[in-house]
């Protein structure tokens, strides 16, 4: 039998898990690129979000995946902290090939137990996914139990944004489902998701940037409804004032979460989304 802590969880860094949630659950994570014309950066180590916004009216930089040795050196890295199995959470196949990506180095590595797990999702949706596999493993649970709670558990995850712009998500082609609604002279402003093949789609549609945040918040009320068993965070681009306000107005399911995380979203998906994005992932648990 081997000791339940030989199991480590890696995420990519558009997990958005922050980094005391990283600490504490002792989460690796693989950094997705940032390209400027005249240099590269690694998403969240050598850029951070206020920078990608600041230098938005210069240039809008393009976004890839994780380099192949940055993902070969981090499995070696988890290999020689001890660890011989990996679960690992990857935002969606229908939005990056990072899942894709890291599959494919993984399947030569010979000496380690792998397992790749396409989330579906995006942002903290995804990240939720990671932090439930990493209490899985706190709790003793061996590798293939880990494997399969944390699969199913992929469908208990869900995103929901509301953007500033749609022109971002247009410019980095990633509109998904959501070119139904170019009315910007109407002001409509839709409430994003991830869907069922994790593709960005509409799930509402509202007026004003007033109504989009209280329907983020009411959604995020119709959703946990009953339940007391549950993930919450409450993410912003750039809109640091109103996400406060938001937590405010959902301040009693804060309080009654069993992980919450707030912050800025990753570079990366900045570069995506652009300025003014208010989002909410939820993952809701058995009761």
């Amino acid at each position: 039998m081997m000791k339940p802590n030989s199991i480590a969880v890696l995420a990519d860094s558009c997990n958005d898990i922050p980094q005391e949630l990283l600490d504490k659950y002792h989460i690796y994570t693989l950094p997705l690129m940032i390209n400027y014309k005249d240099a590269s950066y690694r998403d969240r180590v050598d850029i951070t979000p206020e920078q990608v916004y600041a230098r938005f009216q210069e240039e809008i930089p393009k976004t890839s995946l994780p380099l192949p040795e940055t993902i070969a050196e981090t499995f070696a890295k988890i290999k020689a902290d001890g660890f011989d199995q990996v679960i690992v959470s990857a935002i969606s196949s229908g939005l990056s090939g990072t899942c894709q990506a890291i599959k494919l180095l993984a399947e030569d590595i010979q000496d380690m137990q792998i397992v790749v797990i396409d989330t579906l999702n995006i942002a903290i949706a995804s990240g939720f996914v990671a932090l439930f596999a990493a209490e899985q493993i706190e709790a003793g649970l061996p590798f293939d139990e880990v494997v399969s709670k944390t699969q199913a558990a992929v469908k208990k995850s869900t995103i929901l944004f509301g953007v500033g712009t749609l022109e971002y998500l247009m410019k980095g082609g990633r509109i998904g489902k959501v070119s139904g609604i170019l009315g910007s002279a109407l002001n409509i402003k839709p409430i994003i998701s991830c869907n069922e093949e994790g593709i960005y789609d509409t799930v509402a549609k509202v007026r004003g940037r007033k109504q989009s945040i209280q329907k983020l918040i009411d959604m995020t009320r119709e959703k946990l409804g009953q339940h007391q068993n549950y993930y919450l965070s409450i993410c912003h681009g750039d809109a640091y004032e109103e996400m406060l306000v938001m937590k405010e107005q959902l301040k009693d399911l804060v309080a009654g979460a069993k992980i919450y995380a707030e912050g800025q979203i990753s570079p990366v998906l900045g570069v995506h989304t652009g300025p003014g994005l208010l989002g909410i992932g939820i993952m809701v648990l058995e009761d």
